[in-house]
């Protein structure tokens, strides 16, 4: 029996709050059955590994870095994918990419040691198939987790510990917008790359970037405006690019147009397809916050991020508050400076057209 301490009862209440959170985004698809029983035992039978013992990755699997990338509890990324010979992805449609069947994705997570390894496969049905596996403390093997998770699965920092979603998280997270592919489409593989993106990594030798995946076939349907000028976002200033990058990496799955969540009027996406304001500012600047604590009733107060709900959630550690509700135990300082940054000295501008919207 473990000795760890009972949860506190806010900590229990705000996993009860994520989980009712979960439920409602993994509700917008329709039932089927579990898909974590039909993904193999062994992450070494999932087609990364030529050699699982040296860690020798497939020929043909390629790896990639996006320039906005989610942030977990400071974990140090991998991120690979694989797509069937001779089959290539359509890219007509510039924020909604069509993959072919039988696109394998994985991203492993380590803490000082692999810890976990996430599975994404597209089936024939055009579902996806999700599956997360759980390394063994000594590197030897990486085995398929429960379907409900795992909480706890490693110290991060101090008392807090690193959960392995279940697969209701997975879907919730990857099935509230346009793709379920998250972190590899034409913004987050553009070869103009943010310098100032919060917590960016910088692209290992052999990452595929847009140019290269067009140049090798991989990628085919995009106009060519995207190669001629890379895509990048369009922000008055470097800090706001990167904050709306930042908005888009981490907050946009859940919260776009597409999604279960869009009846919120909240819009954290950047769609490069997209004409005029940023959703991110026009969405949140002087507008009226559902979540609301003393002294924070704006989602965005222009110049005042010490009265932004928006800052506020997204320098929250506690269950209940925090932004995003699940996926992380810990505050990210970087985000947590570049936001508030943002909203103090870009936004202060935009004061008269906090006005405009606030009359309307």
């Amino acid at each position: 029996m473990s000795n760890r301490p009972l949860p506190s009862p806010e900590t229990r209440s705000g996993r009860a709050i994520a989980a009712v959170l979960v439920g409602l985004l993994a509700g917008c698809a329709p039932p089927r059955p579990d898909q974590a029983v039909t993904a193999p035992a062994r992450l070494a039978d999932t087609g990364l590994y030529a050699d699982f013992a040296s860690r020798t990755i497939q020929a043909g699997v390629l790896t990639f870095t996006p320039q906005y990338p989610l942030w977990t509890d400071g974990a140090v990324k991998r991120r690979y994918i694989a797509l069937p010979p001779g089959l290539s992805i359509d890219a007509s449609a510039v924020d909604d990419w069509q993959f072919p069947v039988g696109t394998k994705i994985w991203k492993q997570f380590d803490f000082g040691r692999p810890v976990e390894t996430r599975f994404m496969e597209l089936l024939a049905d055009g579902t996806w198939r999700y599956a997360t596996y759980l390394w063994a403390v000594d590197g030897a093997t990486a085995e398929l987790a429960s379907d409900g998770g795992v909480r706890d699965a490693c110290r991060t920092r101090g008392d807090r510990h690193h959960d392995l979603p279940s697969l209701a998280d997975c879907r919730a997270c990857h099935e509230a917008g346009r793709s379920p592919v998250l972190g590899f489409s034409a913004l987050q593989l553009s070869d103009d790359v943010d310098p100032l993106a919060p917590n960016g990594e910088p692209r290992r030798p052999g990452d595929v970037g847009l140019r290269a995946l067009v140049d090798r076939g991989l990628l085919t349907g995009l106009a060519a405006e995207w190669l001629r000028q890379p895509p990048r976002i369009d922000g008055r200033s470097a800090v706001e690019r990167a904050a709306l990058g930042y908005l888009h990496g981490n907050c946009a799955n859940c919260h776009n147009d597409a999604g279960p969540l869009r009846r919120l009027g909240l819009r954290l996406d950047f769609p490069l397809s997209h004409r005029g304001p940023a959703p991110a500012i026009v969405t949140t600047l002087a507008v009226a916050s559902r979540f609301e604590r003393p002294g924070n009733r704006l989602r965005v107060a222009a110049g005042a991020p010490e009265h932004s709900v928006l800052a506020l959630r997204i320098a929250a550690d506690d269950p209940i508050t925090q932004m995003p509700p699940f996926g992380r135990h810990l505050t990210d300082p970087v985000a947590v400076q570049l936001i508030e940054r943002w909203i103090r000295d870009d936004l202060d501008g935009d004061r008269r057209l906090e006005t405009n919207l606030t009359n309307k």
